[in-house]
This record gives structure tokens, sequence and C-alpha cells, in this order.
């Protein structure tokens, strides 16, 4: 028994660890790209973060379940089984990016993954389609990723008491990254911040969002009390972003990011796996997304 559930456990964290590498991967790129003058508008990346999405959308159906994701959401739509290409092309303005590339970094569709770059904004719509699914009797859930800074909408905390109210099968994911842009969480937010839901009666789980597999089993048991009736869910996961709030705005102490590294959830996750194998993995997955790049590169050359 023991023995199976140690293999159960590796099967799991091998396949968390290419999707973050992926996620990883991808988002360095973006910030390459960006630095190369090839991206419109601005991009803000996940690094750091990667466990978040990868553990939280493994607990879900994508044929029924819903995800609302925000303005730092590419991790988000690779996880729920976006692929790469599109993704990096809809970025690059490309016409054969996932929206055609006029939905950009911030308003990208595709089944039932939506994103918006308004702080806080998917709130409202997660919940009313939360409402939706819960009158259709369809058994999905709905899942809204927001930030701590998000937290401080007036629009979130309304969406925290229509969902209790009306019981809703939703769950919020926070991922609490220490920061609002630049701004230190401590310095935004007064009181216990990952008891925001409490006074709605809403259960919250708050855990080490770094822990790939942890994340995973809480998301698990949250999703599933969401789907059985139980109501409204917050995981709130505590987190810190590596990259910059977005492009290369990052004021923040570089010794205190190079810290928070040796913490991140791939370095977590590697330490449970083979090096050898985790070697192999960073470098195939890494010539994927350059010749991902390179291709779309190659067509814009070749339609000019």
């Amino acid at each position: 028994m023991i023995l199976a559930m140690d293999a159960k456990r590796n099967d799991l964290l091998t396949g968390f660890y290419e999707k973050m590498v992926l996620i990883n991967t991808v988002e360095s790129s973006l910030l390459n790209l960006f630095a190369e003058g090839l991206l419109r508008g601005t991009v803000h990346t996940c690094l750091g973060q990667e466990a978040i999405p990868t553990g939280v959308c493994a607990a879900l159906e994508p044929g029924r379940d819903i995800v609302c994701s925000n303005h730092r959401g590419h991790g988000h739509f690779l996880a729920f089984g976006g692929e790469a290409r599109p993704l990096i092309a809809e970025i690059m303005g490309d016409a054969s990016g996932v929206c055609r590339g006029i939905g950009g970094s911030q308003h990208i569709q595709l089944g039932n993954f939506y994103s918006n770059g308004i702080l806080g904004g998917m709130s409202p719509v997660a919940t009313g389609m939360a409402l939706a699914e819960k009158r259709k009797g369809s058994g999905g859930v709905v899942v809204q990723f927001l930030g701590d800074g998000a937290l401080a909408e007036g629009v979130v905390s309304e969406a925290f008491n229509m969902a209790a109210l009306w019981s809703l099968p939703i769950l919020f994911a926070v991922e609490s990254n220490g920061f609002a842009q630049s701004t230190p969480t401590a310095l935004e937010h007064a009181g216990k911040l990952s008891a925001r839901g409490a006074p709605y009666g809403i259960p919250i789980t708050e855990l080490d969002g770094n822990d790939v597999l942890a994340v995973h089993a809480a998301a698990q048991e949250a999703v599933g009390a969401a789907r059985g009736a139980g109501g409204p869910q917050i995981l709130f996961m505590n987190t810190y972003r590596l990259g910059p709030h977005s492009k290369g705005d990052d004021p923040r102490d570089p010794a205190e990011i190079a810290r928070h590294a040796e913490q991140a959830p791939i370095p977590r996750a590697r330490a449970g796996l083979d090096p050898e194998w985790c070697d192999t993995t960073d470098h195939r997955i890494a010539a994927e997304v350059a010749a991902i790049i390179q291709g779309i590169r190659s067509a814009r050359i070749a339609a000019q």
C-alpha cells in the first residue's frame, strides 16, 4: 500500500513538474520577447507562482468546470489545458493566436476559460456564472483566481456575500504573493487578509502555495465541497512573485527575490524527483517553446 501511494505521488509530481516548467518557460520567454519589442502593450507573468494554477486546475473537469482568470493569467490558461503556441501567438498579436491576436495578454477566452485584466473584476462575473451552473444543475464549479491586492476591491466582498447567500458552487483561489504591484501587503491591508471571507461563513483553507501537491490536495477537497452543494470555498495560498509586476518594473531588493527563489515551486518539486530526468525535461520544454517562437517569427517574415 505504501509503495502504491509513493508511486501515485511520484506520477502526480512528475506531471506537475512538467506543467510548471512549461509555465515558467513560456513566461520567461514572454519577458524576453517584450524586451525585444515583439509584444504589444504589457505582460504580467506568474514566475514563482506556478504551483497554484497547476495544482488547482488539475482538480477540475474542463468539460464542465469554468476558470475565470485575471491579468496574471497565462499560467491558468496553460494549466487548464490551453496550448502554448496559440497563447504565445496571441500575446505576440498574431492572427493565429487563440483570440486571433486581438485579445492579447489579458483578454483570453477558450472553451470554459475566461480572463480579464480589471483588478477583482471577474469576481461578479464568476459569481454569476456559478449561479447559472447551479440553476442548470450542471454540477459544474467555477474557479476564480485573484490576488491579495484584489481583496481591497469592494466588488470582491460583494461577490463573497452573494456566493454565500445563494450557496453557489464557486472556489475563490487567492494567490497571495505579498504585493499589489509594488506595494507590500502590510502597507495595503489591515487585519487578517486570509479571513476576509469569514464574516460570510465561507470555509477558508490557508496553505503553502509553493507546494504543488498540497495545493492539489486542498483544491480537490474544496472543489469537491463546492460541487457537492457545500457552497463557496476559499483557498488562500501564500506564494511569492519572482518576476516583476509587469515587464521590468521591479523595485524590490534582488537579495529578497533570490531568497524566495530557493523555495519556489519548481525547485521544491525538483527536490523530490530524479535530477537527470528533471534536466532532460527542462531542456526538452525549452527547445519546444523556442521552436514555437521561431515558427511564429518565421511565419511573420514569410508573410511580409
